[in-house]
């Protein structure tokens, strides 16, 4: 028996126990993280680069690929490093650092979905209002409060499961620190007070959910008001990309954390965390580049201008800063 203050490490799962797979699983996320990588640095560089990008629903875009870069990379590269060198170890700031970052991006990166909801709602159902509701202030500010409750919901998360005692070792059943395994080595019934902060957190996401709800209800209707069918189509191509977002990420989570406890396994429960946690920042990225002509543009502009530039300056690294002059 130990309590939270004797404990300076914690047990992550390991994925396999045979080196092959251990190493397997390397690679699997290796090329995982790097999609993700590449995918999301793209669309942040393009609208950085473009400037008839430069409006509310890629400002949006552009922080949401920057959250999905961070959530990825706060769970993909420790678990690569465990599976490259055999280890389950994770350091006790480590975790505390690991829950900190992933419910302050997983909960900035949902109410950016919400706003994001609001941004398709007022440029279609409010279009002669749009530049007055989502000026380059607003815009701003609806980011801002995003991070904002993000960074709240995380420091109050953090705060209370790593103040609990700890008492049923330090062995968790997932392959990130999750607040929901911590909770299990808790003593007696010292995690309700989490456990209510959970519930809270969870009715502060249902009525987000509703706000999409709502909003998409209203755009449909909207659309299907419009005569002309290349408008319909337009409206349309424009909300499928976040609609297709939201319900990954809505439907991932709720597999993950409302599942019956009667179907919980160690491996299921693992499996759903990759899929929670991995899959939407890939997918993310990819889901808005295959449905928005513009990005696919910008894109491909820049990657054709990356290769261009590569051609002509076919220099070593040692001259590279004079090619790049």
């Amino acid at each position: 028996m130990s309590n939270s203050s004797s404990i300076t490490e914690f047990l992550l799962l390991a994925f396999a126990d045979t080196r092959e797979l251990q190493l397997l699983h390397f690679w699997l996320f290796l090329g995982i993280y790097l999609a993700a990588l590449l995918g999301n640095g793209l669309i942040i560089t393009a609208i950085a680069c473009h400037h008839h990008l430069h409006t509310p629903m890629y400002f949006f875009l552009l922080n949401l690929s920057l959250l999905d870069l961070g959530c990825i990379s706060t769970t993909v590269p420790k678990a690569m490093a465990n599976s490259l060198w055999g280890t389950r170890t994770i350091s006790y700031t480590g975790c505390a650092a690991q829950v900190f970052f992933f419910y302050f991006l997983m909960s900035a990166e949902y109410s950016l979905l919400t706003v994001m909801a609001y941004d398709r709602y007022a440029a279609i159902c409010q279009p002669l209002h749009y530049g007055t509701l989502l000026g380059s202030g607003a815009c701003v500010h609806m980011a801002a409060a995003a991070w904002g409750s993000g960074f709240l919901n995380a420091v109050l998360h953090m705060a209370n499961t790593f103040s609990i005692a700890l008492c049923q070792g330090n062995a968790l059943d997932q392959f990130f620190c999750d607040v929901p395994q911590i909770l299990r080595l808790s003593c007696s019934d010292a995690y309700l007070r989490e456990a209510g902060l959970l519930m809270v957190s969870v009715c502060l996401a249902f009525g987000c959910f509703i706000f999409i709800v709502v909003s998409y209800v209203q755009i449909f209707r909207a659309v299907l008001r419009i005569p002309s069918e290349q408008g319909r189509h337009k409206a349309f191509s424009t909300c499928l990309p976040h609609l297709a977002v939201v319900f990954l990420f809505i439907s991932t989570g709720i597999f993950a954390y409302l599942k019956p406890p009667s179907i919980s396994s160690s491996s299921l429960d693992l499996l759903l965390a990759v899929v929670y946690s991995v899959v939407p920042p890939t997918l993310n990225a990819l889901i808005y580049s295959m449905r928005n002509q513009d990005l696919k543009d910008a894109m491909r502009k820049l990657m054709t201008g990356c290769l261009s530039a590569a051609i002509d300056c076919p220099c070593s690294s040692a001259t590279v800063s004079l090619c790049m002059s």
